[in-house]
């Protein structure tokens, strides 16, 4: 007879093997989840505590001042360029005015001339005009003078009434020149 010791197994060795690796397999996932969770627990503490540190609040604190340093700076730039534009804006607009009032300067001097030219013409027929009437009373005083002269030689009372008589000519004379020169 057979000894009793020996057990059959009513399952083949390969569904066993395949159960107890499922139990196997299962348990290492569970206790590699929990060393995870646990690495990640540690390392989420760790970080809390450095997040919570004072060196990391005064870099939060920099950086806080650094955004609203920036945002000024911003808001001045932009303001900067609105007033360079509007400087651009007005400089084109004196450079037309400049440009209007220097072409406008060049007509008036260009009016001036023509008027200046006109005066100098006027003023030289003017002049010859006085050197003509200045010669003609040039003239008229040397003829007064040898009519003086000669009324001089003759009688003296007839040489008062012909000098009396002839002041009257001259002046009426020199005033009809005179209305001639204006």
């Amino acid at each position: 007879m057979a000894p009793i010791l020996y057990d059959y197994c009513k399952m083949p060795m390969d569904d066993i093997w395949k159960e107890d690796g499922d139990k196997r397999c299962k348990l290492v996932v569970g206790i590699l989840g929990l060393l995870v969770i646990v690495i990640l627990g540690v390392l989420l503490i760790f970080f809390i505590i450095k997040a919570n540190s004072e060196a990391c609040q005064d870099g939060l604190r920099a950086v806080m001042e650094c955004r609203n340093v920036t945002y000024l700076l911003q808001e001045e730039l932009t303001e900067a360029q609105r007033g360079f534009r509007d400087a651009e804006a007005q400089a084109v607009t004196c450079n037309q005015t400049v440009m209007a009032l220097m072409a406008s300067l060049d007509a008036e001097k260009a009016q001036g001339r023509k008027k200046v030219e006109e005066l100098e013409g006027e003023i030289t027929t003017l002049n010859h005009k006085l050197q003509d009437a200045s010669a003609e009373v040039e003239r008229l005083r040397r003829e007064n003078h040898v009519l003086s002269v000669r009324i001089a030689d003759t009688d003296s009372a007839s040489s008062q009434n012909s000098s009396c008589a002839a002041e009257p000519a001259l002046l009426i004379l020199l005033l009809g020149l005179g209305a001639l020169l204006l």
